[in-house]
């Protein structure tokens, strides 16, 4: 893909998260136009991310200041909140009608 996800990182991931990536983004790139495929893959990610944020990560949380202000500065410098941004129901809609005028514009040989 061409912007690799389009990660802001300042650091390298460690292996394993790399490999996570790598896999992600052979996955997408092999449903490559399959629209009911990749919203598939991002329903799936979006329940990890969910399932990982409400157990395993909750339970990581800092407890005391010094922990609290190290996870606090590394969401600073490191790029925010985790976050998954869902396609506006417009964006898709404009997507359908740019689709739709240009089919319209060009000519069907039957």
């Amino acid at each position: 893909m061409s912007d690799r996800l389009q990660f802001n990182l300042d650091h390298a991931l460690p292996a394993d998260l790399q490999q996570i990536v790598e896999q992600v983004e052979k996955t997408a790139a092999a449903h490559r136009g399959d629209s009911l495929a990749l919203l598939q893959l991002l329903r799936l990610l979006e329940g990890l991310h969910r399932d990982i944020r409400d157990t395993l990560f909750r339970e990581a949380l800092p407890t005391n200041r010094q922990r609290l202000y190290a996870f606090l500065r590394d969401i600073e410098v490191h790029g925010g909140w985790p976050y998954i941004q869902r396609m506006k129901l417009r964006s898709l809609l404009e997507a359908f009608l740019e689709t739709d005028s240009c089919e319209e514009e060009s000519p069907i040989s039957e």
